[in-house]
């Protein structure tokens, strides 16, 4: 009934088709993989969890769709991507729904340095669209998609604004300098987790404009592959803006052997009672990567924080033609007769 809340809804879908059309332009293929799932797979979430009566088992709602796109690699196609609904039972906030519609590509035969090149045309090409530029306002600040975007290692950004090199650190020594930075943390988190906590808390923030955060600890990154110059780190790219992660990539694992330990170690984690580490192994996810994987680089865009910020709105609810609310008390809406 408002035009510019239609006006929402109506770059929302330019968005979609922009991107769409970067995608085919470039050859690659739109498919479907599964929302139910035996394994909550592809991603550190809690899932929703259901029943399959006919199979007698139990299901899980799509966290993310990373290994299947990943197996269609391994099936011969040079590159997929699809727009998944994912669904996620965690907390809800201005930047997060327990629904969300994500945006995952796959190419074989690259790495995450091309991929950053290809992110920053593809976003600088849907931000022009949208809005006709590549400037957008959110807030108080004025975004340019236009690339280059600026790049700089996590263990940069921590010691540019914290003044701690997290090189060479042990967990414990992490632990101690991000409590003595005033950051909540316990003896369940990992050292992936602890200095996750660091960045989120010192450093995620301070990046407006468009930049490539690089090069994360291996331990923050199970299905990334290893840096081919510091075995500590990985081939990873998140990318930030107005201090929000909207991208997230990699150069893929393709190792079997250290896939499977690196889902291990994982599993360990989750024992210990990290909450953010996968508590399943997906062993069919592991044969394939036996009948070989080629070297391939994977991205994922939320769609709808992009959208937030290309059309000035601060809520993700604003962007959701339905979005998830509380009911209001004693209504009969939901009720059944």
């Amino acid at each position: 009934m408002n035009p510019h809340v239609k006006d929402v809804f109506v770059k929302r879908t330019k968005l979609f088709n922009a991107m769409r059309h970067f995608f085919n332009d470039a050859g690659y293929f739109e498919v479907e993989t599964p929302i139910l799932q035996p394994i909550p797979g592809g991603a550190a979430a809690r899932p929703f969890i259901t029943h399959h009566n006919s199979l007698d088992m139990p299901l899980y709602m799509r966290i993310a769709n990373e290994l299947y796109l990943k197996r269609l690699i391994v099936g011969g196609f040079d590159g997929v991507y699809e727009f998944s609904k994912n669904f996620r039972n965690e907390g809800m906030d201005r930047t997060h729904n327990p629904e969300f519609t994500a945006m995952e590509i796959y190419v074989a035969y690259k790495d995450y340095n091309w991929m950053m090149d290809f992110c920053e045309r593809l976003l600088e090409y849907c931000a022009i669209a949208v809005n006709g530029t590549s400037e957008a306002t959110f807030g108080k600040h004025k975004i340019n998609f236009k690339a280059p975007y600026k790049r700089i290692t996590m263990a940069d950004s921590i010691k540019e604004f914290t003044g701690f090199d997290i090189n060479g650190k042990t967990e414990e020594e992490i632990r101690m300098a991000a409590k003595g930075m005033g950051i909540a943390v316990d003896n369940t988190m990992g050292k992936g987790k602890l200095i996750d906590e660091i960045f989120g808390e010192k450093c995620e923030g301070n990046y407006i404009q468009p930049t490539f955060i690089t090069d994360y600890p291996k331990e923050m990154s199970p299905l990334c592959k290893e840096h081919r110059e510091n075995p500590e780190l990985t081939e990873r790219f998140e990318l930030m803006v107005c201090g929000k992660e909207i991208a997230n990539a990699y150069s893929e694992l393709n190792d079997p052997i250290d896939q499977r330990e690196r889902f291990e170690h994982q599993l360990k984690l989750a024992q210990k009672g990290d909450d953010e580490a996968t508590e399943f192994i997906d062993y069919d996810f592991l044969r394939a990567l036996e009948y070989g994987m080629p070297p391939t680089s994977g991205m994922g865009i939320g769609m709808d924080r992009l959208i937030m910020f290309l059309t000035n709105n601060q809520s993700i609810q604003e962007v959701l033609f339905f979005p998830q609310m509380r009911p209001r008390e004693k209504s009969n809406t939901y009720e059944r007769g």
